[in-house]
């Protein structure tokens, strides 16, 4: 696979490439599966040995291309000249790019470390020994973490991934190869509450939005990857409205590859924990809350197993 070639006379104006060695025991299918949410593909492109993506790089359309071959990942982004004459020009760098790619694949994570402590637990190292090697994979931005966390409360992952599309068509800029990019916080801020809401947004998410994008806006909250505090970022989130410790906690696993936030009140976690311990009953969130605090500072990773376990126990 090469990148995407820009369809017309938009021409990209900046193309970035770097090349990634892999651990000889990635785990490709996790990572290609996380971003093969949508069918329709609006978005992502997904292969058996390749990710396409829109995204928002720089405040310009921009198309990352993954490709993996021979134990490594080629990374190719391609950045359209500004459709937004207001919008500074972007003065990316291979270093950046290569920096959030590390992210995205979660090579950052200390899994060799989690699981040479715990490989011998008398109940996670049953869970470790299924799917060695498990990393987290991270969405393309901080942003997009956070926003797919906020679409994706309590209601089921199909009608997330609908709405999520449409919030990208309403809102995302078209890269020149066809793909819709992910918008941005500034991006999605221009929408009206109607607009909002006719993505299929309830009033209280869209409530939601409006409040984190006043507060990035206005520099109250800042989601810069590489200066970010995770657990001063959390108490911050926590202070808008809408943002509960499940969507903080998640926001900071898939947008900064923390791991020790805790998702004691996700039904998987809590379904899986269950029969990991051969429970009668589903253990209460304080139950799952107190079982997970004691494998700080990887929680959220022993949060991914049990979501494997629970993937690998339905039919």
């Amino acid at each position: 696979m090469k990148p995407l070639e820009p369809l017309g006379s938009f021409a990209a104006v900046t193309r970035l490439h770097c090349r990634i060695e892999l651990p000889a025991d990635y785990r490709l299918a996790d990572f290609l599966a996380f971003h093969r949410r949508d069918p329709q593909e609006v978005a992502e492109r997904v292969t058996a040995d390749s990710l396409t993506k829109g995204l928002c790089w720089a405040k310009s359309a921009a198309c990352l291309s993954i490709r993996f071959r021979d134990n490594a990942a080629e990374v190719w982004l391609d950045i359209d000249s500004g459709a937004d004459p207001a919008a500074p020009k972007p003065s990316p760098s291979a270093a950046q790019l290569e920096h959030r790619a590390w992210l995205m694949l979660g090579l950052t994570q200390s899994v060799d470390e989690f699981e040479q402590q715990y490989r011998g637990h008398s109940q996670l190292g049953a869970l470790i020994r299924r799917v060695p090697g498990l990393r987290i994979p991270l969405a393309a931005s901080p942003f997009e973490a956070l926003s797919w966390a906020i679409i994706g409360q309590q209601i089921s992952v199909q009608a997330a991934i609908s709405i999520r599309r449409r919030l990208i068509q309403a809102a995302g800029p078209q890269h020149s190869s066809g793909l819709w990019c992910y918008p941005d916080a500034r991006q999605l801020s221009r929408l009206s509450d109607a607009s909002l809401r006719g993505t299929g947004l309830s009033a209280g998410k869209v409530r939601t939005f409006r409040a984190l994008c006043e507060a990035l806006e206005s520099g109250l909250l800042q989601l810069d990857a590489e200066s970010c505090n995770a657990e001063r970022l959390g108490a911050q989130l926590l202070q808008l409205k809408g943002i509960g410790p499940w969507t903080a906690n998640y926001a900071l696993m898939r947008g900064f590859g923390w791991l020790d936030g805790s998702l004691h009140g996700d039904a998987a976690v809590r379904r899986s924990l269950q029969k990991l311990l051969a429970m009668t009953d589903k253990p209460t969130e304080r139950q799952t809350q107190d079982w997970l605090a004691d494998f700080s500072p990887w929680q959220a990773l022993v949060a991914a197993h049990l979501w494997a376990f629970d993937a690998g126990s339905r039919p």
